[in-house]
């Protein structure tokens, strides 16, 4: 476990990720060109026709790696994205590049599950870079068609820790509205905001600590109202010990004014759900179980993060996964006055709810 001096010296890497035409490039322009006196190394995953190169290059080159006329350096990953990061390892610890930042802009069909996993497959990468979060930029024009049609659409917000809507101006209050509110029943763990890109807080966007596991584990209040429509009124007792979530089966009495015709009808391959209890868990169930799913249900799982109540131990446990990879850590004690409870959130693919929630059931004490 790495402590906060470590994560420090780690070069935090950003992943930039959305849909074709929804603004990335334009983001990724103006965070170059604004973000002063800091050095970004830019690793594009192929360049498309619209890539930064055209207006920022101080030449054309060959090489992969090309320095930007404002200091930062731009390179295409014609290769492997983990001999990029190591080759710019190399050159950085060798004084020829300096940079504080990495981006990586992800091609428009890519699913960003392959990127975010290399970051802790690759021991080399893993002590040195540090995964800070992933950034999905949607359209708010085209955003409701592309999550129709394109299930990579639906990963990249499932994947994210921050969804940026561009475009926003182009469409009615209720249009932006709809597409949040499926945006937060694909994942309610991603903070949303309306991007403009020509004012968009460039702090805001770097340095998230998506992947760190003591960040606080918010869950998007609407999701949480629309899975209990009572708990939106009292947030305090539950009669029951745990609750569940049956995301999509209070449309009609939510008593959100926009839950109009719009959404019942899309039935998004991704989609999320809560597991809460304030038992404690037999850790050693648990983590067979987890194992278990894992080696299953791990092709569909995108994100997966927890703060879990475990037997015999004073403190909270932090777990969180891509995938197949999962880890855990041990975070704060629990307080005298708390009363310790799990929480924990999953994002992925047709996952069976009823399977995870009795199998996780069973692991309570």
């Amino acid at each position: 476990m790495k402590g906060a001096d470590d994560l420090d010296k780690m070069v935090p890497v950003t992943i930039l990720t959305g849909f074709l035409g929804a603004g990335k490039t334009t983001l990724l322009k103006r965070i170059l060109t604004e973000y002063h006196g800091r050095r970004i190394a830019v690793i594009e995953n192929e360049f498309g026709p619209e890539s930064i190169d055209n207006d920022l290059l101080v030449q054309d080159s060959d090489e992969e790696i090309v320095e930007l006329s404002n200091g930062c350096v731009c390179c295409t990953v014609r290769g492997d994205l983990m001999r990029t990061l190591n080759d710019l390892r190399t050159r950085r610890q060798a004084g020829e590049l300096t940079f504080e930042r990495v981006i990586i802009e992800t091609t428009g069909m890519a699913n960003p599950g392959p990127v975010c996993q290399t970051f802790f497959m690759d021991d080399d990468i893993a002590d040195y870079y540090r995964l800070d979060a992933v950034i999905t930029v949607v359209d708010a024009k085209h955003g409701m068609d592309t999550l129709d049609k394109q299930e990579e659409a639906q990963k990249q917000a499932g994947f994210a820790d921050k969804i940026l809507i561009s475009k926003k101006d182009l469409v009615s209050e209720e249009e932006y509205q709809a597409l949040r509110s499926r945006l937060v029943r694909i994942n309610p763990r991603a903070s949303i905001m309306p991007v403009h890109f020509g004012e968009a807080d460039i702090k805001q966007l770097l340095d998230i600590s998506g992947f760190n596991l003591n960040t606080i584990l918010d869950i998007d209040p609407e999701f949480l109202a629309e899975e209990h429509p009572d708990a939106a009124h009292d947030h305090h007792h539950h009669g029951h010990d745990h609750d569940h979530d049956h995301g999509h089966e209070c449309d009609e009495h939510c008593g959100h004014h926009h839950h109009d015709h719009h959404h019942a009808h899309h039935d998004d391959e991704i989609g999320a759900f809560v597991f809460r209890s304030n038992k404690a868990f037999d850790p050693e169930r648990l983590e067979e179980f987890l194992g278990g799913i894992v080696q299953v249900y791990g092709p569909d799982l995108m994100r997966y993060k927890g703060i879990l109540y475990l037997k015999g131990i004073n403190r909270r446990m932090l777990f969180q996964g891509v995938h197949m990879m999962m880890g855990a850590e041990p975070g704060k004690p629990w307080l005298s006055g708390e009363k310790p409870s799990t929480k924990m959130v999953f994002i992925g693919r047709k996952l069976p709810q009823e399977i995870f929630t009795r199998g996780l059931e069973q692991c309570l004490v």
